[in-house]
């Protein structure tokens, strides 16, 4: 194990809608890890990274203050401590890579019944929001006089209990507005999970294992719906079958005998079974289709 001094601190909402997403991640790049008695801390076994599992809103703060080297987190998350933190100086972390999960919307929702032609419909009314930053950043923005109520949880029961004319709230699938008999009227922001880094420097060993680690996230990343295609072809019906191959670019082709070849090909999009058909209708034979586990440029 590496001194604690050159180890490096990954901060993890503990648990959330990120928790599962970001631990399988960190897997699938080869980090093995052991979790702590009071499962707070999960100690690399393979590499020099240990994990926080910490709340998620503590996670900018943690990164900021370099009590943390990274931190995977939601842009909303960011966004709304960015707030509290300009007061003590400003963030000082940068975002350094997105991870293409944890896609959500901050979201403005209405009862079903409330007329709503456009944001100005908003003015004069209350919302109720535990994104009270981010919130009112945009009212100002839009020159809109509201006032906005806090709710640490539950936000969308405010209209029922006569708290609020409006919400504003995490919106991913919709089930939970719609269980409230509540509508999203307008966005506010997109987010997805990123991870964030000190903007203390690193030793240059610290460095070399985020860009490491960085690197094979990106390599998991690229290839999570590519599929790897193996088949038998005819030399005419190689042209047709090339353009066939989802988002793949030049296959390999390799010579079987004079007639045939062998052609293997990365498709960086999904393969379904109507694209197989395809193939085989083109001339293709002997078609095996491989999960890719990640991949280096």
């Amino acid at each position: 194990m590496q001194p604690n001094q050159q180890r490096i601190k990954l901060a993890v909402q503990k648990s959330g809608r990120l928790t599962d997403h970001s631990l399988d991640l960190l897997e699938r790049c080869g980090l093995k890890f052991t979790q702590s008695k009071d499962q707070l801390i999960c100690v690399g076994e393979n590499m020099p990274i240990d994990l926080l599992l910490v709340r998620d809103d503590d996670i900018p703060s943690l990164v900021s203050e370099d009590i943390c080297d990274l931190g995977i987190v939601g842009q909303n998350v960011i966004q709304e401590k960015g707030h509290a933190l300009r007061k003590n100086g400003g963030a000082r972390f940068d975002q350094v890579f997105a991870l293409d999960f944890g896609h959500c919307r901050l979201a403005i929702a209405a009862p079903e019944d409330t007329p709503f032609a456009g944001i100005q419909d908003l003015q004069n009314s209350t919302i109720a929001t535990s994104y009270v930053g981010i919130l009112t950043d945009f009212l100002e923005r839009n020159d809109i006089q509201a006032q906005t109520v806090y709710f640490s949880g539950a936000v969308e029961i405010a209209p029922k209990l006569g708290q609020a004319d409006f919400i504003c709230d995490l919106v991913s699938t919709g089930s939970t507005l719609a269980a409230n008999q509540l509508v999203p009227v307008h966005d506010v922001m997109q987010s997805e999970a990123v991870i964030i880094q000190t903007r203390e420097p690193l030793s240059t060993g610290k460095q070399e294992w985020v860009d490491r680690i960085l690197q094979r996230l990106d390599g998991v990343l690229q290839v999570r719906e590519s599929k790897y295609i193996m088949l038998h072809a005819p030399r005419s019906a190689l042209e047709q079958i090339s353009l066939l191959l989802p988002g793949s670019e030049a296959p390999t082709v390799i010579p079987l005998d004079d007639d045939r070849v062998a052609v293997h090909a990365v498709c960086r999009e999904n393969v379904f079974w109507e694209t197989l058909e395809n193939l085989k209708s083109a001339g293709a034979s002997s078609l095996l289709v491989l999960p890719v586990e990640k991949m280096l440029a």
